[in-house]
């Protein structure tokens, strides 16, 4: 049965964030809150509870998952190599709704790059978000947590009616913003290439 923590959404309490740190931990799927919409996290390095995000959402296989970091150390361990020119954008824009998409390190699942050889990495501005994957010392993955194909969820409610119990967690840190999302800014050519346009304008130095 999936369990719901209400959680201030600007300060979350330890004991939430605790619990979903086990959760994850345990191979386990946990929604939170991020800047734009409700995300769907599960240890990004857990093949299993990667395998569980596709199967719950019904997402195709083609699709790579984004992964949320609490800094720029925990970024280096998902890629190959992080530029200068690309670091100097997460210094200007971390924490914030800029996804960066960097070459993929050789030990990642493929359930995580879908082949592309390449990995999304972001450290999110929302405390839940922020605060969950730092509990966990771990990267988590954020697609939205609905349904391919269904709209965002803004609120907790929202997910779960889209997955009843399907999930282990949801931390209720009430309504986020909606909107965008955030930008995607390929990083594997320079200047970068912007896949989606979100809340920041990426401009290269």
């Amino acid at each position: 049965m999936t369990r719901v923590l209400a959680v201030a959404p600007d300060a979350p309490a330890a004991v939430a964030l605790r619990e979903a740190a086990a959760v994850l931990a345990s191979g386990g799927l946990v929604a939170f809150p991020t800047e734009s919409f409700y995300g769907l996290g599960v240890d990004a390095f857990d093949p299993r509870a990667l395998a569980r995000v596709f199967e719950v959402k019904g997402r195709p296989e083609w699709k790579p998952l984004l992964v949320l970091v609490d800094g720029i150390a925990m970024a280096e361990s998902l890629v190959d190599a992080f530029p200068a020119p690309a670091r100097e954008l997460a210094t200007r824009h971390w924490p914030g709704p800029l996804t960066l998409v960097l070459p993929a390190a050789a030990h990642l699942s493929e359930r995580l790059t879908a082949g592309t050889g390449t990995i999304g990495v972001r450290m999110p501005g929302h405390p839940v978000a922020i605060e969950s994957v730092r509990a966990a010392r771990r990267p988590v993955t954020a697609p939205s947590a609905n349904p391919s194909g269904a709209p965002p969820p803004i609120t907790a409610r929202d997910v779960r009616d889209y997955f009843g119990d399907a999930l282990d967690l949801i931390l209720d840190g009430g309504a986020t913003a909606g909107g965008a999302g955030s930008t995607i800014a390929d990083c594997t050519v320079w200047p970068p290439r912007v896949l989606r346009q979100g809340a920041i304008e990426v401009t290269a130095r």
